[in-house]
């Protein structure tokens, strides 16, 4: 209901100008200059002690081509604040269990995996799909699989043990045919109608992750990603919800009804923390100062030194209207 309500009052409430179509365009020293400039220049929490954080960046089915954007941002963010050290990886090996015991956080980035399975572990090693697949090449059938579910299990383990998992963008479409991991996300990807301006508002505006946007929503353009599984369940805390009584064609929009479609969340798992962001596709995103602030804030999350309320809401009727919208509908 308060998606109706936002949509009439949006023309009262919405001071943000879209980027329109967001052509790719190659990383440069010069856009990372840009977005170090726009990015926090310190953490809202305080680390409660140096933290490391993996930054995981191999896809083997569609290659965003915001992938090296992606990571570079997530490494800015924490070199720029003092919040974390980040390192990059594109080795499935790199999730081993005794690999992963370094890591306060793993970064998920835009690891989408072949449709078949959906699972970029099976791609590499059982499949041996792409360069990282030819190490696999002389292995036995049994212990390629063998190795697959190992490490995903030691991915799983790490997180139910206290990790923090981060899934940017893409990321949500790995291992989305699996139930467990769909939980421990807090939904799958399912599909996405074609790219276009997007309406975001803030959930919770006084929520400490969503401080940045100061309230206010935003419009950017960007895959209006829908999910499915999990997600249903709503369990999870939601930071971003997506307006989509004006997505296009109006078929998308009819197609999803009533329910709540959020693009952004954080959740507890067992001892372990999950922040998902679906912005962005596009790098053109991260030149938004509140974004980065916003990320970063997941980050800490994620890593354990921003300490939030973070409990599932399961119903979208126990969340407020966004503040400049709620004030217009009395």
């Amino acid at each position: 209901m308060h998606k109706l309500i936002t949509h009439i009052l949006l023309a009262a409430c919405l001071s943000a100008v879209s980027y329109g179509k967001a052509p790719a365009f190659e990383l440069s020293q010069e856009w990372k200059n840009t977005v170090a400039e726009k990015a926090p220049k310190s953490p809202v929490a305080e680390p409660k002690q140096p933290r490391k954080v993996l930054i995981f960046s191999l896809s083997t089915g569609f290659k965003h081509w915001c992938i090296p954007h992606t990571e570079a941002v997530i490494k800015i963010l924490g070199d720029q604040s003092g919040a974390y050290e980040s390192i990059a990886s594109t080795d499935v090996e790199v999730f081993r269990p005794e690999r992963l015991k370094e890591f306060d956080a793993i970064v998920l980035n835009n690891n989408c995996p072949q449709r078949k399975k959906r699972d970029l572990f099976h791609d590499v090693i059982v499949d041996k799909i792409g360069e990282a697949g030819k190490k696999y090449e002389d292995m036995p059938m049994e212990k390629r699989e063998a190795l697959a579910k190992m490490l995903y299990r030691s991915l799983v383990d790490y997180v139910a043990e206290g990790g923090g998992l981060v899934l940017m963008h893409g990321a949500i479409a790995n291992f989305s045919y699996s139930d467990e991991f769909s939980a421990l996300a807090g939904g799958s990807f399912d599909y996405h109608p074609r790219q276009q301006d997007l309406t975001l508002y803030p959930v919770q505006p006084n929520h400490p992750l969503l401080k940045p946007f100061g309230g206010k929503p935003f419009v950017h353009y960007d895959e209006p990603y829908v999910m499915n599984r999990a997600y249903a369940e709503l369990n999870f805390a939601p930071m971003l919800e997506m307006e989509t009584s004006t997505l296009k064609p109006p078929k998308e929009a009819e197609k999803l009804g009533n329910m709540p479609r959020y693009v952004a969340w954080i959740k507890p798992h067992k001892k372990g923390r999950v922040f998902f962001s679906s912005p962005s596709h596009n790098a053109q995103s991260f030149e938004r100062p509140e974004l980065l602030g916003f990320l970063l804030n997941g980050m800490q999350y994620a890593l354990g030194d921003l300490e939030c309320e973070d409990q599932p809401v399961k119903s979208a009727a126990s969340l407020p209207l966004p503040p400049c919208c709620a004030k217009e509908a009395k």
